[in-house]
């Protein structure tokens, strides 16, 4: 069945920075993502892509808080500048068809023909899978595609259960009650809560696929079965 993003032609994705910077910046990962997205929109497709901070915004935060005590709010700055040197990175390799600004409102829209929209953090308490979201909302899309680096949803942390099972097919409802109630800086979680509940009350769908697995990628859009978690 064709996937209603490949009817639009228009794809959010939320990015996440720890498979852009894991440690130090993935140039095998971003080389492999540029090439993906120039083939999808050569078939013309456009693409706002929000992206997150990684271990640049992990050290900021780290570093910061072993000199002086931070409230939530400043670690989320450094969090937020974080993802916007990301995002510049991505922009930038897209040069003439990417739009000239970093998108960090996701609110406001956004009018361009340009193929490839970046955007980055927005503001304390909320995160990049937030922005996404809200962006979807703000261009009409119904449909994200989260990339991290985790495969799918699990019904347990599959880090400390080795019986958690895999989830290929949930609901908002059915997933929020896996996940942490709240969201804060640095929190683990395929797609955090705050996010989660705006997209359950948009009824917009979020695929969870592992971004080193872009064949996954490409089977969501043509609607296929694909290595992943669609939550709707």
């Amino acid at each position: 069945m064709e996937n209603d993003m490949n009817k639009s032609k228009k794809v959010v994705i939320s990015l996440g920075g720890s498979i852009v910077v894991p440690g130090e910046i993935d140039t095998g990962f971003i080389r492999s993502f540029r090439e993906l997205i120039l083939g999808y929109v050569a078939q013309g497709f456009q693409f706002y892509i929000i992206v997150g901070g990684g271990s640049v915004s992990r050290s900021y935060t780290k570093k910061a808080s072993e000199i002086i005590a931070l409230s939530s709010d400043e670690l989320d700055w450094l969090g937020i500048y974080g993802t916007r040197l990301n995002a510049e990175l991505i922009k930038i390799i897209f040069k003439d068809i990417a739009y000239a600004d970093i998108v960090i409102d996701p609110t406001l829209p956004i009018t361009t023909d340009k193929s490839v929209v970046v955007g980055a953090g927005w503001k304390p308490g909320w995160s990049t899978d937030y922005v996404a979201i809200t962006l979807a909302k703000t261009v009409g899309a119904k449909q994200v595609i989260n990339l991290s680096n985790v495969d799918c949803v699990y019904d347990a942390d599959p880090r400390t259960n080795p019986d958690a099972q895999k989830i290929l097919h949930t609901t908002w409802a059915e997933y929020r009650t896996l996940i942490p109630t709240t969201w804060k800086p640095g929190l683990s979680s395929p797609f955090d809560p705050i996010a989660s509940k705006l997209a359950e009350e948009s009824s917009i769908e979020v695929a969870i696929i592992n971004g080193k697995k872009l064949d996954a990628f490409k089977n969501y859009i043509a609607g296929q079965a694909f290595d992943g978690t669609v939550i709707k």
